[in-house]
C-alpha cells in the first residue's frame, strides 16, 4: 500500500468522523452510509476494512471507551458494506442499486444491535426494543437512500479525480 493510499484512508476516517460529529444534533441523520459506500467504491477490500476498523475504534474511543456491546455490532454492521459491495453487489457503481442497498442497510444496522442490547440490559423481550428503535432505523434508511441517490455520482467523480491525479512536482522554477 502506498503512502498516498494510506493518507486517503486516514482522510476518509477523518471525514466520516467529523461529519458525524457535526450532525450529532440530528438523530440518525448523517452521511456515514453514503461516505462508507463511496470510499468502499474506490478502495480495495483490504483498504476498506482498515478504514472501517479505524473509524469504529475512533468513534468508540471518542464516545467513552470500547464497550463490547456497542463496538462489536457496530463493527460487524459497517464491515457488511465492503463485504457485500465486493461480493453480492459485484462492485457496482449504479447509484440506484447502491441507494436501495443503503435503504436496507439502515434497518440491518439497527438490527445488529438488538441481541447485544438485550444481553447488556438483561431484557429478553425483543418487541419493545425494536418498536422503540424503528423510527431511528427508518430515519437512517431514508437518509441513506436520499443521500446516495443525490450525492454518490458527483462525489465519486470528484474522488476518482483526486485519487487518479498525478503527484505534485517538487521542481523549483
Amino acid at each position: 500500500m502506498t503512502v498516498k493510499r494510506m493518507m486517503m484512508i486516514a482522510m476518509a476516517i477523518a471525514i466520516i468522523f467529523v461529519q458525524e460529529q457535526l450532525l450529532l444534533i440530528l438523530p440518525n441523520i448523517q452521511f456515514t452510509v453514503l461516505l462508507i459506500i463511496l470510499f468502499v467504491s474506490v478502495f480495495s477490500f483490504k483498504e476498506s476494512v482498515i478504514m472501517i476498523i479505524g473509524y469504529v475504534f475512533l468513534d468508540n474511543i471518542y464516545f467513552g471507551g470500547l464497550n463490547f456491546f456497542i463496538l462489536t455490532p457496530m463493527l460487524m454492521a459497517w464491515l457488511l458494506i465492503p463485504v457485500l459491495y465486493h461480493t453480492v453487489l459485484n462492485k457496482t457503481k449504479n447509484e440506484i442499486i447502491l441507494a436501495i442497498f443503503a435503504l436496507v442497510f439502515g434497518v440491518v444496522y439497527g438490527m445488529m444491535f438488538v441481541p447485544f442490547r438485550m444481553l447488556q440490559i438483561g431484557v429478553y423481550n425483543i418487541a419493545p426494543y425494536i418498536i422503540s428503535d424503528l423510527p431511528f432505523q427508518l430515519i437512517m434508511s431514508l437518509t441513506g437512500l436520499i443521500t446516495v441517490l443525490l450525492l454518490y455520482k458527483p462525489l465519486l467523480q470528484s474522488l476518482t479525480t483526486i485519487i487518479d491525479a498525478p503527484p505534485l512536482s517538487h521542481n523549483k522554477a
